[in-house]
């Protein structure tokens, strides 16, 4: 039989970037808020189907390139210490100037990120630029035709919205002030006709509670435009291959870890003999292990020593979140269980479920195999990467423990040379495009 896999490509996007803003709640939804008023706005401008399409998907992957929970609290905290909507003047606005901000940075990290996926590279430029001024683009006046420059525009408009929001104040008492700051940016900041969109929705009360309805995910899964659109194996795969490199490069210490973890997972999983299309899986799941570590703190993450209670508590819920976010992807079940249990053991003392033997299945079980040998082999802040024989005294001690299945700790020893070399060339690529690529990024801009 010829099984297939197939996923909602609105759900998918909507699932993947509501992880990227859980990270606190004063940015929760931001990106789907965002996407929403960049969809109405388009919609409104009768725009092609395919723009459409694509300033939505900007709108709900635009801030991917502010990969750490530090940096997507900083882009949003000038509302609160440097703006003031009541006294605000068209001259006192600089997207640059706010403080200890720079916006390059996650612009062009986002479109880094997003050039590397074949079919997302059309939303690249624009996520590189929705946070550019009106008239900082070249032939301003004529770039209004220019589907990158109206996309950014449009999306600009709408970030700009959603930031100005008072997430403690009720919307409708608070939206006359946001249409009056963004009617002062037309022109300048702003192009006057998108301005002139937003405005004409404004009036719609319905906008406004839509906008901050908590069940705003369930309208853009129904209404988005890629309601009737669904990808199979190949194209999620191509998705997880984006978040694999935007969790991985959250830091520099593990700026490989999850292309090591699914590479050995695939390797184990071709090992033991799995069908072509659960080797597929197994390299998606491996690619979306640790997205819930989206939501840790880099303070956390990084700390050269041991983490307090507290912090542990935190690090323990990010394979919660992983099992959540694919799980509401439906058709994604089994890759959310061999991705998100990783940190299970079959004595039931795992977390964050406690799952049992009966209940961690062989894909869970070489997952966290994959995972355990790949962390301790890298170096960490807090010590060395184990050499052979220490790997296998702490693999067999679990396994003796029945902390692990033995069948998968033989299979990664009777193969380690070829394993072990396999993902050392992996992630020596994945780090080298870090290094070339990416974590220059700041010192290039500072320059």
């Amino acid at each position: 039989m010829n099984r297939q896999l197939f996923v909602n490509l609105n759900n998918l996007l909507l699932s993947l970037s509501e992880v990227v803003d859980l990270a606190n709640p004063s940015i929760a939804q931001h990106q789907e808020r965002t996407a929403f008023i960049a969809l109405e706005i388009a919609i409104k401008a009768d725009l092609e189907p395919e723009m459409t399409k694509n300033i939505f998907t900007a709108a709900l992957l635009h801030d991917i390139g502010a990969v750490t929970v530090e940096e997507k609290i900083a882009i949003h905290s000038f509302k609160e210490a440097d703006y003031d909507i009541h006294s605000f003047k068209e001259a006192d606005y600089d997207i640059h100037s706010f403080k200890e901000v720079d916006y390059d940075i996650h612009t062009i990290k986002g479109e880094i990120l997003l050039e590397q996926i074949p079919w997302l590279k059309g939303i690249s430029k624009i996520v590189r630029n929705h946070h550019k001024n009106w008239k900082d683009w070249e032939d301003w006046e004529e770039g209004i035709k220019n589907p990158v420059v109206l996309s950014s525009q449009i999306i600009l408009l709408s970030d700009f919205v959603e930031r100005l929001i008072d997430r403690n104040k009720y919307i409708l008492h608070q939206s006359k002030d946001i249409v009056e700051t963004i009617e002062k940016l037309a022109d300048t900041v702003l192009n006057k006709k998108i301005v002139d969109y937003f405005v004409d929705l404004s009036k719609r009360e319905e906008f406004w509670l839509d906008l901050v309805s908590p069940r705003l995910y369930s309208l853009l899964l129904n209404n988005g435009p890629f309601m009737d659109i669904q990808i199979g194996l190949e194209d999620i795969s191509l998705i997880s291959n984006l978040y694999r490199d935007l969790i991985d490069f959250k830091s520099r210490f593990t700026a490989a870890h999850t292309t090591g973890v699914s590479e050995c997972a695939v390797m184990l999983s071709e090992l033991f003999g799995l069908a072509e299309l659960d080797i597929k899986s197994m390299r998606i799941a491996g690619n979306f292990h640790d997205i819930g570590k989206l939501i840790v703190p880099n303070s956390i993450l990084e700390k050269p020593g041991k983490l307090t209670v507290n912090e542990f508590a935190i690090i323990r819920c990010h394979t919660y979140y992983t099992y959540y976010t694919l799980y509401s992807i439906g058709g994604l079940q089994r890759i959310a269980e061999w991705a998100a249990y990783h940190h299970e053991k079959l004595d039931g003392n795992g977390y964050p479920f406690h799952c049992t033997n009966k209940e961690i299945d062989t894909g869970s079980r070489i997952m966290t195999v994959a995972d355990i040998f790949t962390a301790i082999s890298e170096d960490r802040p807090y010590r060395k990467g184990m050499d052979k024989d220490e790997i296998y005294q702490l693999l067999k001690k679990q396994t003796d423990e029945k902390l692990l299945d033995q069948r998968i700790v033989e299979l990664l020893f009777d193969n380690y040379k070829t394993i072990s070399s396999q993902v050392k060339e992996k992630q020596s690529k994945a780090l080298d495009f870090y290094e070339r690529r990416f974590s220059s990024i700041t010192d290039e801009v500072n320059l």
